[in-house]
């Protein structure tokens, strides 16, 4: 299993780091049961496991605690049962009836006690992302940060009264969050560490974190790098996505391309943070269907509602309305990701010229118009729903027709048009519309 795989690479960093050797019985028995076990409150779940069951009074009595007794039943399961998802993390179950027991086969596999301890190690190493699923990573700078936030883990549940325990995963993704951002100080690394708790059952629990948010982290933890990321769930039936590539030098672009678009009053338009806070269209199993995450897995949520009806699955073409704050910031959200995939900043400032000759275009239509002010307004909205080049062509050439001081922006446009990719003109389309309705709403 990929668990044990991430244990034992960890085990080889900590080893070289702390100067030591010690084997994954070693290490499970004398670091990580005191810091994941050894309390009433554990910070990981293996269902069914030694840890999962209440022990014998008489054992608790042996032991000295009920975690010792634990302890000492899975060391017993460890030495004595077959591999199984009780004691080896990630496995399937020993019953072929079992809805968990998809991996159990016929043929006499070999699992030593080093796999199956591991495999504990690496399960701690997992990240929780939204929608259920964790992710593994094989990066040593990842795990090796995720292992220093294990203490911190135990100290917060210790400090804060009724808290759900068993979230580690999900701490993880707090955590990876954390520790990559700005405000981390390795000195003090609980300094601005903050995240709302959520009462769930009259108990306090720690919320998973967005998956879009552990994708920035990781880019920005290895921003030139594609890291390979291993996605499952273990629960009542173990799900099992398999690895995706996460591309993160896209990811990063998207982060770094603010800094070059400018508020409309000459302010940076949005913070990394608010940036990163947003809401994706896809949810993660969704993302890893093309075997990838890149930056086109980020698409914003309600994009495509104002891209060309049509163009897209679920594009409805609709007007952008500015009402609120939420709706300025969705604006610079929708643009930022628009420009990054189409990979030119200067494509921002032909959609504002556009979106002013469209303008230019209404009063001239509407000025003409003996029916009163619809012309040129209807003009814009059929422009907006440009759906392919040959239409393009017929409808700037109808702008050209009454603005003529245009031609040089309407002939640039036309030619980014007949160099764009296809899948790339419903955005550029989408973004000349976020300008005009920007414009309409300031002018």
């Amino acid at each position: 299993m990929y668990t044990s795989y991430i244990g034992k690479k960890f085990l080889t960093l900590y080893n070289e780091r702390e100067n030591n050797d010690l084997s994954a019985e070693q290490f499970f028995e004398e670091v990580f049961f005191d810091i994941i076990f050894n309390d009433e409150s554990h910070l990981l779940h293996v269902g069914n496991s030694p840890f999962f069951q209440k022990p014998k009074a008489a054992d608790v009595e042996k032991f000295g605690s009920k975690p010792s007794a634990q302890l000492s039943n899975l060391k017993k399961a460890i030495r004595d049962d077959p591999p199984n998802m009780s004691i080896f993390v990630g496995y399937g179950s020993k019953d072929v009836e079992s809805t968990t027991s998809g991996q159990v086969t016929t043929l006499d596999v070999d699992v030593d006690t080093e796999e199956m301890y591991a495999s504990w190690i690496g399960q701690a190493l997992a990240i929780g992302l939204s929608g259920g699923y964790v992710i593994l990573i094989d990066e040593n700078e990842v795990i090796w940060s995720l292992y220093k936030g294990w203490k911190v883990y135990r100290k917060y549940l210790a400090q804060t009264p009724n808290l759900k325990d068993k979230q580690i995963e999900t701490w993880n993704g707090h955590w990876l969050n954390h520790t990559t951002g700005n405000d981390f100080d390795p000195d003090d690394p609980t300094y601005e560490f903050n995240f709302v708790t959520q009462n769930i059952l009259g108990k306090l629990a720690i919320p998973t974190i967005e998956w879009t948010r552990v994708i920035f982290s990781l880019a920005r933890k290895c921003p030139n790098v594609i890291l390979t990321a291993y996605a499952y769930n273990l629960s009542q039936t173990n799900t099992t996505l398999g690895f995706v590539n996460l591309f993160l030098p896209g990811i990063k672009s998207f982060t770094q391309i603010k800094d070059v678009l400018k508020h409309p009053t000459g302010e940076i338009s949005l913070t990394v943070n608010e940036l990163e806070l947003m809401k994706p269209f896809f949810n993660f199993k969704n993302a890893c269907s093309n075997g990838t995450i890149g930056l086109k897995a980020l698409e914003p949520d309600k994009l495509r509602a104002y891209m060309p009806k049509g163009s897209v699955t679920f594009a409805q073409g609709r007007e952008y309305k500015f009402s609120d704050k939420q709706s300025y910031y969705d604006y610079q959200i929708f643009k930022t990701w628009i420009i990054a995939m189409l990979k030119k900043t200067e494509l921002l400032e032909l959609a504002s010229k556009l979106a002013q000759v469209l303008h230019e275009k209404e009063r001239i239509k509407d000025h003409l118009s003996s029916r009163g002010k619809t012309g040129g307004t209807n003009f814009s909205k059929k422009f907006l729903e440009i759906k392919s080049l040959p239409d393009a062509v017929t409808k700037l050439t109808a702008l050209v027709e009454d603005v003529t001081q245009s031609k040089d922006i309407l002939k640039e446009t036309l030619v980014e048009l007949i160099e764009m990719p296809r899948d790339q003109f419903p955005l550029f389309i989408a973004l000349v519309g976020f300008e005009y309705s920007y414009q309409k709403k300031h002018e």
